[in-house]
């Protein structure tokens, strides 16, 4: 199992009208996530979405998207701190930071929450790579480096490492 600081990671924040064209046109609902052109797009709340990626490939497609005057985006790579857990023993460290039912049925790959994780505020996607169980972390920068060292403490009996 290791965890990773992907923080250099470019994201873009979305909002739109849940109900409108340019959500339907985006494709990806409260709660689930998709890959469009090497981006990820996670929903993150309703009319609401993180667009996380190359940013070369972030940028353009958000330039891509017929955005409106009732729809914005904002740049947060720099504002947010990115984390990646991965491993078989990812959702056991979970467990005993964050409150939240890890199991397959509730948190399937490409699933999308938000929770407490160590008291922090983060929205958490899992995109499991190849085959193995992998989340994505993201919190307010500020939060970053403590957010790291409460995961590697969590994940110290399992043998984490930094990756």
């Amino acid at each position: 199992m290791s965890l990773s600081d992907c923080s250099g990671t470019a994201m873009v924040l979305l909002r739109a009208d849940p109900d409108g064209d340019l959500a339907a046109s985006i494709g990806v609902r409260y709660g689930a996530s998709r890959v469009a052109e090497g981006v990820t797009i996670s929903g993150q709340r309703p009319g609401a979405w993180a667009l996380t990626g190359d940013s070369v490939a972030v940028h353009a497609l958000v330039a891509s998207l017929e955005v409106t005057e009732d729809a914005h985006s904002v740049d947060v790579t720099h504002g947010v701190a990115l984390l990646r857990l991965r491993g078989a023993l990812a959702a056991a460290t979970l467990e005993k930071i964050c409150g939240l039912d890890w199991s397959e049925s509730m948190m399937p790959d490409g699933a999308v929450v938000s929770g407490s994780v160590a008291l922090v505020l983060c929205h958490i996607l899992r995109q499991d790579d190849h085959g193995a169980p992998s989340y994505h972390i993201s919190c307010e920068r500020s939060y970053g480096s403590y957010l790291f060292e409460a995961i590697l403490d969590a994940g110290a009996e399992f043998g984490i490492t930094v990756r």
